[in-house]
């Protein structure tokens, strides 16, 4: 197949799209796929980009690990010679014309959004995940809550606000997020009124609007769902602190067990939400849920991931060897449901 792995972009996630996207790249390679690692908003202007696929080219060439800081996406703005007026950078959509399919290795806004997969939808390219709404509606943290309390699945309690909004009662420690927010940046812990400020101040950076809900304290999860079938459960664990940005892509700062050591039935509760979710949430293909569970061992629902990451520490890769599927099997497959 001709594919063209879309990655990069200028979300708060760049750095791990752009990981994800040379895996998958790779990855299809190795399984002797003509592909193109293509970065969305840089795009590519050399003089063959209308017989991509005939340029003889490492594209991985020059990505690097997943930094700790967040990327200067001013400086990538100013890569642009037309100055990023469109967001797709040159050429970007005639290459993806030439593809078979279009893998969607982008994470965050202008990537999981559902922006890009309605542009692809218009000009009838074929791509990877779930369509265009499904996405804009798993990326907003506050309108996921309301459709998955009222299917009666199981959410942490609290509230959405604008971030200089009038604050509500709310019990600490609570957790503060960035509405479309995604790899926990502009996730904050509070203890107070005074730290919950701070983290709205913070906050105001990414986005205009934050969820508040109540800190739960326990054991986190995750569970991958591929064409609506739940993958093994894995539970996360940080050395220190919570999952935040820098404990999920550095190597060795969380542990992570899968399948997760649990009781069967709590296995099967898990995965049962999971798959409920999906089907709440209209999502297609694949996705991976994020739990959280009490003391008392009872399951809430974090949220939905609709392009879940594919670097060397993420999750979804995870459950899928557990299960016996290698890297590149696994990008296969997700091409193969998508397509479906």
């Amino acid at each position: 197949m001709k594919i063209v792995v879309l990655a990069g972009g200028t979300s708060t996630e760049r750095f791990v799209s752009l990981i994800s996207g040379m895996q998958i790249y790779k990855a299809l390679k190795s399984k002797g796929h003509e592909t193109v690692l293509l970065d969305v908003y840089l795009g590519y202007d050399g003089p063959d980009a209308d017989h991509i696929f005939a340029v003889e080219k490492d594209w991985s060439e020059g990505i690097e690990a997943v930094s700790t800081e967040n990327p200067d996406l001013e400086k990538i703005k100013a890569l642009r010679k037309d100055g990023g007026k469109c967001f797709f950078g040159p050429n970007v959509i005639e290459i993806c014309k030439q593809a078979d399919v279009v893998f969607m290795a982008l994470h965050g806004a202008c990537g999981e959004d559902g922006r890009i997969q309605a542009a692809l939808e218009l000009y009838g390219i074929p791509f990877t995940g779930t369509d265009y709404l499904s996405s804009a509606i798993a990326m907003d943290k506050a309108l996921t809550k309301e459709l998955l309390t009222a299917k009666g699945i199981p959410m942490a309690k609290g509230f959405s606000m604008e971030v200089d909004g009038e604050i509500k009662e709310i019990g600490y420690p609570a957790v503060v997020k960035v509405n479309t927010g995604g790899s926990s940046v502009g996730v904050y812990m509070v203890s107070d009124e005074k730290e919950l400020k701070e983290a709205l101040k913070k906050a105001s950076a990414f986005d205009h609007r934050v969820v508040v809900e109540e800190f739960i304290d326990g054991r986190e999860f995750t569970c991958g769902v591929i064409d609506g079938k739940a993958l093994p459960v894995v539970e996360i664990a940080p050395s220190e602190g919570f999952y935040d940005y820098t404990n999920k892509y550095q190597p060795g700062k969380t542990k992570d067990t899968c399948p997760a050591d649990l009781p069967a039935d709590k296995t099967a509760e898990i995965q049962a939400v999971a798959e409920k979710v999906f089907t709440a949430l209209r999502l297609r293909a694949y996705a991976r849920i994020d739990f959280m569970m009490n003391r008392q061992g009872d399951i809430f629902c974090l949220e939905a991931n609709t392009l879940p990451g594919m670097t060397p520490v993420s999750l979804l890769p995870m459950e899928a060897a557990a299960v016996g599927m290698d890297f590149p099997a696994l990008c296969e497959k997700l091409i193969e449901v998508s397509l479906k």
